[in-house]
């Protein structure tokens, strides 16, 4: 699928959120800060939607930002969960530290 531009919910694009991870270098932080040498707030100002989540869930927004696996991600994947000022659920899914999918749930409509 080609590649489309979509407008980002405004505390996701500016990683003006706390992460909580179990990793306890990340875990607190109140912006996205560089891990493993990669900045996830660059990422983020530069993320193009590849294919928007096919569920049939009325509360997803999620959306791809790689091409989706026909599989499990592998073994370098994690999973960054957000901790938004708004109500919903923000979660990063990273593969080799580059973010491949925003997962959206119960918030209010990113555009």
């Amino acid at each position: 699928m080609a590649e489309t531009r979509r407008r980002f919910d405004p505390e996701l694009r500016a990683g003006a959120v706390r992460i909580h991870s179990p990793l306890p270098h990340v875990r607190g932080v109140a912006r996205f800060e560089t891990h493993s040498d990669v900045s996830l707030t660059d990422q983020v100002k530069k993320l193009r939607v590849v294919q928007v989540c096919d569920c049939t869930d009325a509360s997803c927004q999620s959306f791809y930002t790689a091409p989706r696996p026909f599989g499990a991600y592998g073994e370098s994947h994690r999973t960054i969960c957000l901790n938004p000022p708004r109500p919903g659920y923000l979660n990063l899914d990273l593969v080799d530290d580059d973010i491949v999918h925003v997962e959206v749930l119960y918030r209010s409509p990113l555009c």
